[in-house]
């Protein structure tokens, strides 16, 4: 047996290959239901998300496990206006650029900043890429002006952190490939662009790329069907109080008072300060190495309103840099890029609230956060109205940072856990906090484990 503490999306995934590859797994999940932060519900004829709104379907491990699952019928791709995305920025809500060309002409910057991101072809290496945080190397390559408004609005879409803390290496390491590899990221767009033009292949770019997908229901139909194929091997409200080591294994004792349970293997598939808890009587500088990697509390506010509202245009929606001192990190149109979640004629928003930009706001009272959001939205959109619909879901510890240093931590880690026999980590703590990178690393555990080469 391979014990799997933790029954969210990294959880699932490891045991759903596990299984595939001919091995034992049992899922421990303490909640009542799997799926962690992934959690859809529908309420009003609107369709929320607790956490990720969706995923990029670049990832091959995410698209063949949806295959192995049947759920590639119910994949939904974003509408085409997904496309089109705004930063708020000098005070007005301003459109992000599509191409090089379009960037020149528009006014998402001024001019002088714009010209400064020209000169990106100039860049010099970094002499110790991987010490270098996100903001000093966007200063470096795309000027100061830009890293404060599109850099800083970049980071706060994905992980609502401080770009001046976080490592460029460990946050968006294809640009520090890229860096590693052509100098330039604009030389590097270019060159990659004429070699892969040939081949018919996608162009690459430096920052994320695919299309914006879900399911239909939300992307809780993935950890559902999940569920529902690996049936007994999940056991849920059973939480796992204390683990120790035994001769072969591991000994898991449960909260309830339940059968203690004994495995070969383990897999702490949890949060890092929950995976700390766990193993700091058998390895206190490995659970100080865990604790201290840090989370972002997160405030995720939907809005619905009865009718369609003319304030909001077609798109994504919008990022707002910290400079603009609004509390809102960031609005999604989702009845926009995703029309099934909301009814026709009406509108549902998703924002952002907190991160580690302005963490005392997810204390903020739920009127006073409703108060909060409805302002800013005022003041970017000009949307006035009272919204039919609210939901509130809160994530006291949501996203973790990837601050300097984290590789080298992550890899302490991994060398602290390896002298654990049969022990392993896995989750988004640790190399990718987005759905895809879960389950992909999940798929490469999987393998590691049953003893096959990754």
């Amino acid at each position: 047996m391979i014990a799997i503490v933790g029954g969210g999306i990294s959880g699932l995934s490891l045991g759903f290959a596990l299984r595939k590859l001919g091995a034992e797994p049992v899922i421990f999940e303490g909640a009542w239901q799997v799926g962690g932060t992934i959690q859809s519900s529908a309420r009003g004829g609107f369709i929320t998300e607790a956490g990720p709104n969706g995923f990029l379907d670049r990832e091959p491990a995410t698209q063949e496990l949806a295959a192995a699952l049947g759920l590639g019928e119910q994949l939904r791709a974003a509408d085409a206006a997904a496309k089109r995305r705004f930063i708020f920025t000098r005070g007005a809500l301003r459109e992000v650029p599509s191409s090089p060309p379009a960037f020149l002409k528009s006014d998402i910057l001024p001019l002088g900043a714009r010209l400064r991101v020209a000169a990106e072809v100039l860049t010099r290496r970094a002499a110790d890429p991987e010490n270098e945080t996100l903001a000093d190397f966007a200063r470096r390559h795309l000027g100061r002006t830009a890293t404060r408004v599109l850099i800083d609005a970049m980071q706060a879409g994905i992980f609502a952190g401080n770009p001046e803390r976080l490592s460029l290496s460990a946050t968006f390491p294809r640009m520090a490939e890229l860096e590693r590899d052509h100098r330039s990221l604009i030389l590097a767009m270019m060159r990659l662009q004429r070699q892969r033009s040939g081949a018919g292949a996608p162009t690459e770019t430096a920052g994320p790329s695919g299309t914006l997908s879900s399911f239909t229901g939300g992307l809780s139909m993935l950890t559902r069907t999940l569920a529902e194929k690996l049936g007994a091997v999940i056991r849920l409200n059973t939480e796992v109080r204390s683990i120790s080591r035994v001769a072969g294994g591991w000994r898991l004792q449960m909260a309830s008072g339940g059968n203690d349970a004994e495995s070969e293997r383990l897999v702490l598939a949890v949060p890092s300060f929950a995976a700390a808890r766990l193993l700091r009587p058998i390895d206190a500088d490995l659970a100080s190495e865990l604790e201290s990697i840090e989370y972002a509390p997160i405030a995720v506010v939907h809005l619905g309103y009865a009718q369609t509202e003319s304030a909001v245009p077609a798109g994504f929606g919008f990022l707002v840099p910290a400079e603009e001192c609004l509390r809102i990190l960031g609005c999604i149109f989702i009845s926009s890029i995703f029309p099934w979640r909301s009814p026709p004629g009406r509108t549902l928003l998703t924002c952002m609230v907190g991160g580690a930009r302005q963490p005392e706001l997810f204390g903020l009272s739920d009127g006073e956060l409703i108060r909060a959001v409805r302002e800013d939205l005022g003041r970017v959109l000009g949307l006035s109205s009272a919204p039919a619909f609210e939901q509130i879901v809160r994530w006291k510890r949501g996203i973790p940072q990837y601050n300097l240093g984290h590789l080298a931590r992550v890899r302490r880690i991994e060398q602290a856990v390896s002298r654990l026999s049969g022990l392993a980590v896995t989750g988004n703590a640790y190399r990718g906090v987005g759905l895809n990178d879960c389950i992909r690393n999940s798929t490469e555990l999987a393998k590691r484990l049953a003893g096959r080469a990754a």
